[in-house]
């Protein structure tokens, strides 16, 4: 096994399953925290947010907030904020409904590919998508521990299951958010 300082982390981080479980609570995350929580003692090479940008025409002011908010992200050191594609679908009853299209695949691509490469040890998947169980079993193949950060709401038994070692941020929440200084 690697020494914990030494063992080279990475973070993938699924930014709509987020989102929408943090979205609930109505608190902001301190990205900041959420990477030092997660890593630890750990040596971090990257961190992945997959992501689309909202659609203009629906709301400019929220487009333009998470326009700033991306930036935010990107100021944190090694991280990494990946565009995917937001599908406007118009339904039948002539409103739309909004999917990201594209998350899933690229946070894979990633995850396999630094396995492949032997860009980390350890992989930390955070997200509570069961669709990744039969890669994250490929990826122990490569003799690369993958753990799992996830909110109980949003995830699968299944998933968590695969994995070496899971982290219940309902556990950490309070550690993540934002919260103004105390005098």
């Amino acid at each position: 096994m690697t020494n914990l300082k030494s063992e080279r982390v990475i973070i993938l981080i699924d930014g709509s399953n987020f989102y929408y479980s943090t979205a609930k609570r109505g608190k902001k995350i301190k990205f900041e925290k959420l990477i030092k929580e997660l890593a630890g003692d750990r040596k971090l090479v990257n961190v992945y947010y997959y992501v689309a940008p909202l659609d203009f025409e629906t709301n400019q002011k929220k487009y333009w907030d998470h326009q700033r908010f991306l930036d935010v992200l990107r100021e944190i050191p090694k991280f990494n904020v990946v565009l995917c594609t937001l599908k406007k679908i118009k339904a039948k009853n002539g409103s739309f409904v909004f999917v990201v299209k594209g998350d899933d695949i690229r946070l894979a691509h990633d995850f396999l590919m630094g396995a492949v490469k032997d860009l980390y040890d350890t992989a930390i998947i955070v997200s509570g998508d069961e669709d990744f169980v039969p890669l994250i079993k490929t990826v122990r193949e490569y003799k690369k521990r993958v753990e799992n950060a996830y909110f109980p709401a949003s995830s699968s038994e299944n998933l968590r299951k695969v994995c070496d070692a899971t982290i219940n941020l309902n556990k950490i929440f309070d550690k993540i958010i934002y919260q103004k200084d105390k005098k």
